[in-house]
This record gives structure tokens, C-alpha cells and sequence, in this order.
């Protein structure tokens, strides 16, 4: 096993060790090189035929997928398919799961079919049958995946198909029914290298280990300080129990680091020596030991982007680097919003890696082609978008006869949407949802003038269900998608906030419209770096930032301090430190919006964890932005705590500590009105609560406003501070 720590060539050793393999005469059709990328797979192969010749080509060397999918094309009529079986994606694999819950009667309203495939290939990763899900289904959802899994395989197989999982479980099926087979390859594949293995699930863990068992002569490489995919079934243990399941296996530690200076890595080595599970090792550098770690603190994400661009600025004028040489790497996707907006208004070109701007996101544009739509009713293309999403049954071939209506009519669309129940080509129940659509789009553009924007939105979103939906197909995917919804909500909050009664729906549609056509123009050969830590992982760039150093955001919210998650966390930390070279950067908020509202973020545990000899002091900035210094962050975070105990025990809190706002279960109740009491809403201002009426969702409340006259306002997404009775 070689441990290779951060920045120590590890794929250097590998290429070397298989180049040495063939020059000691082993023939390259014994040697079988795994990796995760195709990318990958090419470089090592190119890297050794340069050392070694053209021996390389007949070396076996590829992803999991690609090398296995390639045995059962030999072996595959063994498990009853023939040597043609299809390889379904996820889509080919999405349809199959579709058309089974429809045969099952399962509603795809209720129950999302991508949510439904997301839990079956998590469940086949883990090796689960469909019985030994059935058996540990808690819910509703997981009692109706249980049942489309259990029809699924069997479809799949009559189609002679394989997913992508099957592709890992169909050999380990093939090798434990037909012992002669697998010894066939374990003598083909005398000697096994695996990259990255601290990434590796249960089923490659299980493959790789049923082919070297008979000459155990494999070599791993990997770093388990830097396994961060657990959310993609990888499994740490694998690594860190290499040893116990090759009791005679040599451990060999790359410890020297060539890519960060001495601070960097010291940083580095003090926040992941705090997780109990780990392979030892200490890393170490002849580079220069560099500057220290400035640590930003700003008044909220807004001044947090705008640090960041000046210190963008600063070291372009004076070290003379290009935008390449810059990346800004964030927990989560929807902190790019902030950061985006900072860049765009200093003039600084950019680029995200692993996703698109925060705007140009699908499920951004979905909400927002809602908003549009209110705003104006004949806006087609909005309408278009968001006519069947959510789902709602209105399928291509009736919008077909909805435009050909409005043509021949001359009409706008929203308006035969109006008065769809006089349509005779369409069904009746398609007219229901036809009907509750244009009544939605109606009732708001009624109501806006006199809701603020940000009450529209979360109102729209809410009885949209959107979030709701996201929440429970429960991919990564699906709740990246939720926080950048919650993160729109956000910036809508936040341009009320900042304008008052000139934030109307429309000023910030308009906003968002200049922004986008702005990012059209942006050139994208020289640009800043922005991503995700996760997506950070194997890069390195000069100038690191990392931005949200907060608990509740690094780490994520929900993470006990015991968890495997958190060490994870800290491990996906680790990473982010080490990608910088020379200059680390990072940054947290007094405030932040988060999940549609006003925070208050403690400093994150892992920026305390960090000694403070590293770490820079920084003067005052005569500027929207506070750099503050910071000698003692323990003491920084404590006062933090001690701040937000503060603010819960006020009479009258005005904002919830860092924590979901739950939209949905919000009451009558939990607001504390009652005719009499004064309140202030973010745009009508200061008033006087006149009448109550409903209850729950439909909870409404008549204000008598001193500027603006009475308001008929929905509770659950008002806002209303509650400032007391006299």
C-alpha cells in the first residue's frame, strides 16, 4: 500500500511501479491498472509508453466500469445474457423505473422516479437484494422502492440489459457461481494495481479482493485523508483496514510534499490530525515556507464576495499573476451566487468548473420563468418552461393544440390557458390541470402589488411544492438543486432588504436579466477558478480562497461532533488547504443570507483548529468590507456563541439562528400575532395588526400601516417583526 499525501506524485509511482513490472520481463497482459476516469487510464498508459514503448498498449488498463464490462462480454452467457447485452444509462435506466411504477400504480408525483433509481443504485453499491431492502424500508418512499426494485432487475434482464451497477455486480455473481472462472482471471491478472483507493465502494472493494486473493500481489494508491466521496458509496474502511486484509502487505508513506509552501502544509497537518481514523503520517516540504494565512472576516456573503475580488485585484497589480493562477472554492453551489455577483460588478472574468453560473442553472431558471410569468402573463417562453413543471399531466401533444388554438385565434397563450374548459380537443381531466395553472399565474399577478417580493417568491415556490419535491428525491443532485432554490430566495430577501420600496418583482427580474446577459460576454481563456471543494480534488493553484468558514455551512449543518460525517468534512477541509501552492486565503461572515433569511454563522471549528502562528493579522479596510485581524479564533467563536445565546433570549427575536426555515409547518402561533400588537414588515414598514383570519397556511392578517394604509397579508411568508403593544 503507498500512502501518497497530498501533492506527492503518487501517479508518478504508479506509472513507474507497472514501467518497472514490464522492464523485469512480466508480460503486460498480466497486469491489470484501475482507475475512476478514462482520462486517467489514458495518461498512465501514454506516461509508460514513453518510459517503456508500445508494451503499454496491451497493458489492462481502465476504469472499474470499462475493464469489467469488458469481461462479461466474454463470459456474460454464463448468467443467462447474451455477449450483445446493452448498457443502459441513466436515462435508458430512469424510463425502465418509470414504466414499472406506472404498471404498479405508484403515483411519479408523490414518488420521484430519479429519487426512486438514486436509492436503488445506492442500495446495489452497498450489494443489497431487493429483499434485504424491502426488509429495512422505514418509510413510504423506501416501501414503494423496495417494490419497483424488486420488478426492476428481473425487466432489465429480460431486455438483455445491465446499468452501470450491474456492470460491478454481474462479475461478482459470475465469480462466486463459477469458481473456475474466477480463477482464470486471477491467473490472467497476476499482478493489480488500483489508483485512488481510498474512492472505492463495497462492490469494487469485494472484486478487487476476489481477484488478488490467489497471488495477493496487488499495489494500492491512495491518500484516505482525502476520501470525500462517501456520498457516492466510498467507503474509507477499505483503506484504512488494507492491512488487516493483507496481513504481509509493505506500507510505503510519500510524505514530502513539492506543491505548497511549509505554512500551507503545517495548516493543512493541524486541522486533519483532529479525526481519530486515519493513517499516520506527517507531511513535509523543502519548499519556502510563504506567507501566512489571511483570514477574512466581512459583515456578510455580499462584502465576503467583494474581499475577495479586491484581494483578486491586489495581487494582479502588484505579483503581476494571471486570473488562472486564482481559485475560489466554496462548500456548497449556491455560495457561488454572492461571489459571482462580486466578480461580475469588479470586471473580473470567470469560470465554474463542475457546474454553471448561479443564474443559468435549471432550477433557477424555473422559478424565475415563474416570476416572469407573473409579472407578465404573455411572456410565452417562461410559460413554455414551467407549464408541466412540476409535473402536472400536461404533456407536448396538448400544449401543440394550446398554441395551435392561440394562432388561429390570435390570442396570447396564457389567455386560451384562461379558458381552457371551452377547448373540445382536450381531455377533461388535462383541462383541471390546465385550469389550476393559469389560476396560480392569475392569483399572483393579482396579489403582487401588494406582497413584497421576496413574500411572492417563497409564496410561489411553496405552493409549488418545488422544494418539497427536491427534498425528497434525495440525490445530490436533487438537494443541490433545493439550496440553490433556497438560495434565490435568499438574494431575493436580500435585494428587498437593500431597497425597500423600490424592490418590486420586477426591478429584481431586471437585475437578474442585466446579470445574465453580462455573463454572456465573459472571456473564459483567463478567468478566476470557482468550485466546489469536491470538485477541487487533484487540482492546484497559486492563490487559494476558501470561502464560508462557518459551522452549519464547513462543516455542514446536521453533522454531530462524533459523526463519520464530520471527519469526512474535515478530510474534504484538508483537501481544499492543500490545493493552494503559495498564498491561502480564508473567509466567513458576521451574516449571511441563508434559506431565504438573515443568519448569524458561528466561526467554523476547523478555522480554530488551524494554530494561530499560521495565520495572518490583517488592518481595517476603508471599504464595505472589514478585514479584521485575528489572533485568538477560539475565543473569536466563542464570542459568536455567546452573541447568538444573546439573540434567543431576547423578547423579541427577529431572526432564527442559523437553521432551515421551514416554510411549510410555520403557524399562526409561531409568528405571535394578535390584533393589536405593532409590527414591521421589510417593505410597507411600521403598522399596526387591525385583523386575524384563517389558520395555518391560510393564516391572513390585515395591517393598518402608518405610510401605506391597510395590507391583507399572508402570514406564513410576511416577514411581520413583531415589535410589540405599545
Amino acid at each position: 500500500m503507498i500512502v501518497a499525501g497530498a501533492g506527492s506524485g503518487k501517479t508518478r509511482v504508479l506509472t513507474y511501479r507497472i514501467a518497472q513490472l514490464l522492464h523485469s520481463g512480466i508480460p503486460p497482459y498480466e497486469i491489470l491498472a484501475l482507475t475512476f476516469t478514462n482520462k486517467a487510464a489514458k495518461e498512465m498508459k501514454e506516461r509508460i509508453e514513453r518510459l517503456i514503448g508500445n508494451q503499454a498498449h496491451n497493458v489492462w488498463a481502465g476504469t472499474f466500469h470499462s475493464i469489467f464490462a469488458r469481461i462479461l462480454r466474454q463470459e456474460a452467457e454464463a448468467l443467462g445474457y447474451s455477449r450483445s447485452f446493452t448498457i443502459y444509462d441513466s436515462d435508458d435506466s430512469q424510463n425502465v423505473i418509470k414504466n414499472i411504477m406506472t404498471s404498479l400504480s405508484i403515483s411519479q408525483q408523490q414518488v420521484n422516479p430519479r429519487g426512486v433509481q438514486s436509492r436503488i443504485s445506492g442500495a446495489k453499491n452497498q450489494m443489497m437484494t431487493p429483499r434485504e431492502y424491502e426488509e429495512i424500508a422505514k418509510d413510504f418512499i423506501d416501501q414503494k422502492v423496495a417494490q419497483v426494485f424488486t420488478e426492476y432487475q428481473p425487466k432489465l434482464h429480460k431486455s438483455n440489459a445491465m446499468d452501470f451497477d450491474d456492470l460491478l455486480l454481474k462479475p461478482i455473481e459470475l465469480f462466486k457461481k463459477f469458481p473456475n472462472t474466477l480463477e482464470k482471471y486471477q491467473y490472467r491478472f497476476k499482478y493489480i494495481l488500483v489508483d485512488e483507493y481510498q474512492d472505492t465502494n463495497r462492490a469494487q472493494y469485494v472484486l478487487i479482493n476476489m481477484l488478488a486473493q490467489r497471488f495477493k500481489n496487488i499495489a494500492v494508491v491512495g491518500d484516505d485523508a482525502q476520501s470525500i466521496y462517501a456520498f457516492r458509496g466510498a467507503d474509507i474502511r477499505n483503506i484504512l483496514d488494507f492491512e488487516r486484509d493483507y496481513p504481509n502487505a509493505q506500507v510505503f508513506r510519500l510524505e514530502q510534499n513539492y506543491r505548497s509552501t511549509k505554512t500551507i502544509l503545517a495548516a493543512a497537518d493541524s486541522v486533519i490530525k483532529n479525526n481519530r481514523n486515519q493513517i499516520t503520517k506527517t507531511l513535509w516540504t523543502d519548499n519556502p515556507k510563504g506567507e501566512k494565512i489571511s483570514v477574512i472576516e466581512s459583515d456578510d456573503d455580499k462584502a465576503e464576495g467583494l474581499a475577495i475580488a479586491q484581494k483578486i485585484q491586489e495581487h494582479i497589480s502588484k505579483e503581476k499573476l494571471n486570473l488562472k493562477d486564482f481559485a475560489i472554492l466554496y462548500r456548497t453551489n449556491a455560495q457561488s451566487r454572492s461571489i459571482e455577483d462580486a466578480l461580475r460588478r469588479s470586471g473580473i472574468p470567470y469560470v465554474i468548473v463542475g457546474g454553471v453560473e448561479f443564474y443559468k442553472r435549471k432550477e433557477i431558471k424555473d422559478v424565475l420563468a415563474y416570476l416572469r410569468l407573473i409579472v407578465n402573463p404573455k411572456d410565452e417562453e417562461s410559460l413554455l418552461r414551467v407549464i408541466n413543471y412540476p409535473p402536472r399531466g400536461i404533456g407536448d401533444t396538448t400544449i401543440d393544440k394550446l398554441i395551435e388554438h392561440a394562432t388561429k385565434t390570435n390570442a396570447s397563450l396564457f389567455d386560451i390557458i384562461v379558458n381552457a374548459r371551452s377547448l373540445p380537443t382536450i381531455a377533461d381531466r388535462t383541462k383541471n390541470s390546465i385550469n389550476q395553472f393559469g389560476a396560480l399565474i392569475k392569483k399572483y399577478s393579482e396579489m403582487k402589488s401588494s406582497m413584497s417580493a421576496s413574500e411572492v417568491a417563497r409564496s410561489v415556490v411553496d405552493e409549488l411544492g418545488i422544494l418539497r419535491m427536491y427534498k425528497e428525491e434525495q440525490t445530490p443532485e436533487s438537494l443541490g438543486r433545493w439550496e440553490n432554490i433556497q438560495e434565490l430566495l435568499s438574494a431575493i430577501s436580500e435585494f428587498v432588504d437593500q431597497n425597500k420600496d423600490k424592490a418590486t418583482l420586477e426591478s429584481f427580474l431586471e437585475e437578474v436579466a442585466l446579470v445574465s446577459a453580462v455573463d454572456q460576454m465573459v472571456d473564459e481563456r483567463n478567468s478566476v477558478t470557482m468550485m466546489t471543494l469536491h470538485s477541487a480534488k487533484g487540482l492546484e493553484f497559486p492563490v487559494v480562497f476558501i470561502g464560508g468558514m462557518e459551522e452549519g455551512l464547513f462543516p455542514l449543518y446536521q453533522i454531530t461532533p462524533d459523526s463519520s460525517e464530520l471527519e469526512e468534512e474535515r478530510r474534504l477541509c484538508y483537501v481544499g488547504i492543500t490545493r493552494a501552492m503559495k498564498k491561502l486565503y480564508l473567509t466567513y461572515t458576521r451574516i449571511r443570507y441563508r434559506f431565504g433569511d438573515v443568519t448569524y454563522p458561528v466561526v467554523s471549528r476547523f478555522l480554530s483548529e488551524i494554530n494561530e502562528s499560521l495565520l495572518e493579522k490583517e488592518a481595517s479596510r476603508k471599504s464595505a468590507v472589514t478585514v479584521t485581524t485575528i489572533s485568538n479564533l477560539s475565543s473569536v467563536r466563542q464570542r459568536y456563541v455567546e452573541s447568538l445565546k444573546q439573540k434567543q433570549e431576547r423578547k423579541h427575536e427577529e431572526f432564527a439562528p442559523d437553521a432551515e426555515i421551514d416554510y411549510e409547518n410555520q403557524t399562526q402561533e409561531e409568528i405571535r400575532l394578535k390584533v393589536g400588537v405593532y409590527v414591521e414588515h421589510e417593505v410597507f414598514g411600521k403598522g399596526k395588526v387591525t385583523q386575524l383570519s384563517g389558520k395555518g397556511d391560510s393564516a391572513k392578517a390585515v395591517v393598518q400601516f402608518n405610510n401605506v394604509g391597510p395590507k391583507n397579508l399572508m402570514i406564513k411568508f410576511a416577514r411581520l417583526k413583531v415589535l410589540g403593544v405599545s
